[in-house]
């Protein structure tokens, strides 16, 4: 087959198609329109696997797509853009390594940019901050910023503020991809105020010509209001790792710029990058910066540092439920841990720690915990300590709950589980119905 034949999109109908029509969802469409979306995602990978330049012209028309047939949602919770934000990631690869020719892809950046014109909410941003990479060729990327590059000046230039340009992202990264980094550094000198989804741009620019220190020294002038200081620390930090000061990038960064939702995941990540340092001494550290300990509880435990966890958990303000979990997990390997820790996940629901407790939270905790007292053959005292405890708070939530808990029988108040029966099953040949 000749070569121009090979670089053509075939004929191909795709599924995600109809069910992504314009103003296909309702207000309350989000979870539908979500699993569409990782529906035409897996689609397109399919695809790709034997004809990546069809599974690139099956990118542009779902980026397409996207605005019309989102924009009646409710988009509140978030659901609905971290899901599309995460199939532009996973997909617009796939779009820049097809090997299709010039006049395709040139007409992919013709439908994109359209899609970004007609896009109401700014679903396609991964796609303007791509778009130098899309354009695959200095050519088209030098096309593109001349296309775009007097009216972003003109409107940058403007001492009014509130001058906005639609495409300016595209403008830069043209330009960015065009090596044309001094008239990428001049026209981001226009801008009134600091912007950093621009300004790193900026710093790739200064980095492609080696200027190592003053790229960093531009990420951190675009420090201001309202803009991301955990995206900066992250792209200071990794200047540094791949420049080989690792001990800087530690020392100013790495504390800030690994944060995530849990303390766990921040901790796993830190380790991940700085495989030399030692993990206590990086727990020590996040406690002392984050200034509250309680979060590193589990990251601690998990980590094997049992007792760095005791002195966060009583130190901070880990929730209930954690420390319950704690202490009905490692029973088996450090019960006097878990005696604590149970102890103390018991004191903090008393205290009016933890968020949206229940009965069953609670009783669960007591039950962890006098599951390891029986252990230690401490049952009688450990009741006992319970009881005083509840006892000095008769006011306090669930207190009664434990004071009842602590008055029945031992045999009953101690079990650490429920007991599970189970029902015996006959079956006829006739039907499988259970009598």
């Amino acid at each position: 087959m000749p070569e121009y034949l090979q670089s053509m999109p075939t004929k191909h109908t795709w599924t995600f198609k109809p069910r992504l029509r314009a103003k296909a969802f309702g207000w309350k469409g989000s979870r539908l329109a979500c699993q569409r979306l990782k529906e035409a995602v897996t689609e397109i990978k399919k695809v790709d696997r034997v004809d990546p330049v069809l599974a690139g012209d099956g990118v542009v028309t779902l980026m397409e797509r996207i605005w019309p047939a989102f924009q009646d949602i409710d988009t509140s919770s978030g659901a609905l853009g971290g899901a599309v934000y995460w199939a532009q990631n996973e997909l617009l690869p796939i779009a820049i390594e097809a090997p299709a020719d010039r006049k395709a892809r040139d007409k992919w950046l013709d439908r994109l940019w359209q899609a970004i014109e007609d896009d109401g909410v700014s679903y396609l941003s991964p796609v303007e901050d791509r778009w130098g990479e899309l354009c695959r060729s200095s050519e088209v990327a030098s096309y593109w910023a001349d296309r775009l590059l007097s009216l972003v000046r003109t409107a940058w230039s403007d001492p009014r503020p509130g001058s906005y340009v639609r495409g300016s992202t595209v403008c830069i990264s043209s330009l960015l991809a065009a090596g044309r980094h001094r008239e990428l550094l001049e026209v981001l000198a226009l801008q009134g105020f600091p912007f950093w989804n621009d300004r790193k741009f900026g710093v790739q620019a200064l980095l492609s010509q080696g200027r190592v220190d003053e790229a960093l020294a531009y990420a951190e002038a675009s420090r201001g209001l309202n803009q991301p200081d955990t995206d900066i620390d992250a792209a200071c930090e990794r200047i540094l790792l791949d420049s080989g000061r690792e001990d800087e990038a530690y020392e100013k960064y790495a504390l800030t710029a690994n944060g995530s939702s849990t303390g766990l995941a921040t901790f796993r990540a830190i380790v991940k990058k700085y495989p030399g340092r030692d993990p206590k001494k990086v727990l020590v550290n996040l406690a002392a910066s984050s200034g509250e300990p309680g979060r590193w509880f589990a990251a601690a435990k998990d980590a094997g540092f049992r007792d760095l966890a005791l002195e966060f958990a009583n130190t901070g303000r880990t929730d209930p439920r954690t420390l319950s979990r704690a202490s009905r997990d490692l029973l088996q390997k450090d019960t006097r841990f878990c005696l604590e820790v149970g102890r103390l996940a018991i004191q903090r629901i008393l205290d009016g720690y933890g968020y949206e407790l229940t009965g069953i939270d609670v009783l669960d905790a007591y039950h962890h915990f006098m599951a390891a007292a029986q252990s230690l053959g401490i049952a009688a005292e450990a009741r006992a300590d319970v009881l005083a405890i509840a006892k000095k708070q008769p006011g306090a939530a669930f207190s009664d709950v434990l004071i009842r808990q602590c008055s029945l029988a031992p045999q009953v108040s101690e079990a650490p589980g429920r007991k599970i029966t189970t029902e015996q099953r006959t079956w006829t040949r006739r039907s499988p119905t259970r009598h």
